[in-house]
């Protein structure tokens, strides 16, 4: 049985969740909370598998709460989130501070919107509440060991697959372009991986991360303040150039094209009959055109399989594959799905990413400039 605790200052909202949530059988509704504090004293008291968590409340906010539940009794919170660009903001300050996913408060109030997401509620609920991941076990920190090797996870192919350790790290210097895939747990992974990344790391990248629009942009934003890198939302005509992180943008896909430019970028609707809009697959796909297969595939914490068949499609044109390993994702889905198909040329800790890629690819010749956000701030270049 799945225990959830439910967050809000809205009793119909309180009633609306419990009521989706316990249409499943494996899910029980331990109890509701009113605001903050008393989530906090519940989850204390009731030790719950996952916390739903309203953001604004009265006596506590959400993300105060949220705070001081990852310090203090760790636990996977979803936060339930108003659609709208300050939603957002707040949206992703809370999953950077260690919410895994969210919940469209919106969407909640209307009868027939509920009907809409509730099987999606109850797979992500489920998802996240059956995670092994270390993440949220208290005094038990996530794994710094190196890639697992990939032969263990369970019989497939008889695809080569390189495992990266100290002594012998993982390599690509024949790479082009680093692509990065992503969805539940993502933006606290990410503020794990693209903040490591140095100043003159020597090839462009490009991340989708399952989410609607306004948050992306806000994923962006926060990143870019996190990083050494220029991180920003892609939009039509952009350069795919070292130095510069580029977002899918929610609701659209991110594909690429080569022009007297270089490559630069298309945020198309279609295809529109995917489950994700960003699609990994269509970006690892595009990406895999436009750069001759010469690309770093990244597949990260998330549900489901969004992005296999791009990889599959990477490694046929002789790129590589890098996948997270299971103890560090919030969700053991997509990362699970490369490793169980022999498509990973290494299964790697979320702490061992940014430096594996780092050394996989090589830096820049010369120094590095600073952002222009650095120098707006007076800042010194990063050397990191």
């Amino acid at each position: 049985m799945i225990r959830i605790l439910v967050v809000d200052d809205s009793a119909f909202m309180r009633k609306a969740i419990s009521m989706m949530l316990e249409e499943d059988a494996e899910v029980q509704v331990v109890d509701t909370a009113r605001d903050g504090l008393e989530a906090i004293e519940k989850v204390k008291r009731l030790r719950p598998d996952l916390v739903t968590m309203d953001i604004e409340m009265p006596r506590m906010d959400g993300i105060t709460a949220l705070k001081r539940i990852m310090k203090e009794h760790p636990v996977p919170v979803m936060m339930i989130s108003s659609l709208t660009q300050q939603g957002a903001k707040a949206t992703i300050e809370a999953m950077h501070a260690g919410a895994v996913d969210f919940i469209p408060k919106q969407m909640s109030y209307v009868s027939l919107e509920i009907n809409k997401i509730k099987g999606e509620l109850l797979t992500k609920v489920k998802s996240i509440a059956r995670s092994r991941s270390r993440l949220f076990r208290r005094h038990e920190p996530v794994s710094r060991q190196s890639a697992a090797p990939v032969a263990a996870a369970k019989p497939r192919p008889a695809t080569p697959a390189a495992s990266a350790s100290a002594a012998a790290p993982f390599r690509y210097h024949g790479a082009r372009l680093v692509a990065i895939g992503v969805s539940t747990g993502g933006p606290f992974a990410l503020q794990k991986v693209i903040p490591a990344l140095p100043a003159d790391f020597a090839l462009p990248v490009v991340i989708v991360q399952h989410m609607p629009p306004h948050f992306t942009k806000s994923l962006a934003e926060r990143l870019d303040a996190m990083s050494a890198l220029r991180v920003v939302e892609a939009a039509p005509g952009m350069r795919v150039e070292p130095g510069t992180v580029l977002i899918a943008p929610g609701g659209k896909h991110l594909t690429f094209r080569a022009s007297k430019l270089g490559v630069i970028t298309a945020t198309p609707e279609e295809p529109k009959n995917l489950l994700h809009r960003p699609s990994v697959d269509v970006m690892f796909d595009s990406a895999c055109k436009a750069y001759g297969g010469k690309v770093l595939a990244t597949v990260m914490t998330g549900m489901g399989k969004d992005g296999l068949q791009g990889a599959r499609h990477i490694k046929q044109f002789g790129g590589k594959v890098v996948a997270q390993n299971e103890a560090s994702c919030v969700v053991y889905g997509m990362p699970r799905a490369i490793v169980e198909a022999g498509l990973a040329d290494a299964v790697l800790s979320l702490e061992d990413l940014a430096e594996a890629l780092t050394k996989a690819v090589g830096r820049r010749v010369g120094a590095a400039l600073p952002k222009s956000s650095e120098l707006r701030r007076g800042a010194a270049p990063s050397t990191r």
